[in-house]
């Protein structure tokens, strides 16, 4: 009798080993599928190492409607990812690790011992245990003529030509970690329509400082302010006044509707409130006291502890007159206007709008341009602010573009 044949067991190439990859080489990997992962740089997961060197922000614990609000205008495409993977799965996947997660004062859920490398140690042990074969140093180069990968290795380049292929390569910010936007062009040339790359989570400049802000502030932090853009309700929170402009936490949560003003009108006016817990009444009746001999800068520092970088700042945005009248800079203090007229570079954002768009993809994250390619991760058309929503819907489509990945091998027979 003839031997029987063995089963063919299909190969997936997956391209970035970030997050979005990791998650769908662990899906795939379990179902009993091959998988060689393939990152360019000389280890995996290095944008996801630095993001927790200031504390492994993974996800948020506020209800489902707030948390998907955050997505802005892609909350549809990414809401059945969500639901599908959200933050209390994540966090149960992340405690079968062998990894214990709380929650902060903010909201916020955090490894309990504030680190990325000993998740992603653990994680990497469970995938190569499964058989997932990691290729460090390999950097795809597009499609060959005849539709097979071209990676450039140490030795040279090589072709490959699995039965899928999934792309998790990333946005287009911090490109010595790996994220570079070099994958816009191969896609582009197979018809696959994008959004282009844009800054996200990003600092912003203003027209100039002067050289005394510069040499006297430049890095100085902005606590206990809100900031106000057009009619929206003042953010409470905290920026950095830096040599060329604004950034931190505060102007992060903003920059995507900053970016967008600035594109549409040249420039964007956020408002600065100095004194958030001070209605401008009791601002005015403070600065309206007798101040005798005292100059207006000490009267600020005696009647509402306005000193150092808000002083400043408040004396180079406003006039001679307005600074000596209590009325105005009263409304000043509670309202101070900074004009914005760009982001920071690319490379310096945090994350990246633009990619992929989700009309280029079928429901399992498939390239419709492009069959048996799928594309996870912030190279898909999204944002989100900081606070554990960009790593969660990393991880969601990662895992559902896995999902998606063996629906395909088993609709075309090859599983």
């Amino acid at each position: 009798m003839p031997p029987t044949a063995l089963p063919h067991v299909p190969n997936v190439a997956i391209i970035g080993g970030g997050p979005a990859g990791l998650m769908a080489a662990e899906v795939l990997s379990q179902a009993g599928v091959r998988v060689d992962l393939y990152d360019g740089m000389p280890s995996v997961g290095r944008k996801f190492l630095l993001a927790g060197v200031g504390g492994m922000n993974i996800t948020h614990s506020e209800p489902f409607p707030a948390f998907l609000s955050r997505y802005a205008e892609r909350a549809p495409n990414l809401a059945p990812l969500l639901r599908a993977f959200g933050a209390d799965a994540l966090c149960t996947w992340i405690h079968g690790l062998g990894i214990d997660t709380f929650v902060g004062s903010s909201g916020r859920v955090f490894p309990t011992d504030m680190k990325a490398a000993p998740l992603l140690r653990a994680w990497l042990k469970r995938l190569r245990d499964a058989g997932v074969a990691i290729h460090t140093r390999h950097r795809w180069q597009g499609w060959n003529p005849d539709g097979s990968l071209r990676i450039a290795s140490p030795d040279g380049e090589i072709t490959r030509r699995p039965d899928a292929t999934l792309l998790a390569l990333g946005g287009g910010s911090w490109s010595r970690l790996g994220s570079d936007g070099a994958w816009m062009l191969p896609l582009e040339q197979h018809g696959v329509a994008l959004a282009p790359l844009q800054p996200s989570n990003c600092g912003f400049d203003v027209p100039a400082w002067s050289d005394l802000m510069i040499s006297k502030f430049a890095g100085a932090p902005l606590k206990n302010i809100a900031i106000g853009l057009n009619d929206d309700v003042p953010r409470l929170g905290e920026c950095v006044l830096t040599a060329t402009g604004l950034e931190g936490s505060l102007i992060y949560a903003l920059s995507a509707s900053i970016r967008e003003a600035i594109n549409r009108d040249g420039h964007a006016t956020v408002h600065l409130d100095l004194l958030p817990g001070r209605p401008v009444d009791k601002v005015f009746q403070a600065l309206n006291k007798p101040r005798g001999s005292r100059s207006m800068a000490k009267h600020l520092h005696s009647q509402l502890g306005i000193d150092g970088v808000k002083a400043a700042l408040l004396r180079e945005q406003t006039s001679a007159d307005c600074f000596a009248n209590p009325t105005q800079l009263a409304r000043a203090i509670k309202a101070l206007p900074i004009t914005l007229v760009k982001t920071r570079p690319l490379d310096e954002a945090i994350s990246s709008a633009g990619g992929v768009v989700f009309e280029a993809l079928d429901e399992r994250l498939m390239l419709k341009q492009i069959p048996g390619v799928f594309c996870a991760g912030e190279m898909l058309d999204w944002e989100a602010p900081t606070g554990g929503y960009l790593l969660t819907a990393c991880f969601a489509s990662g895992r559902a573009a896995g999902l998606g990945v063996l629906e395909f091998l088993r609709n075309s027979g090859k599983f």
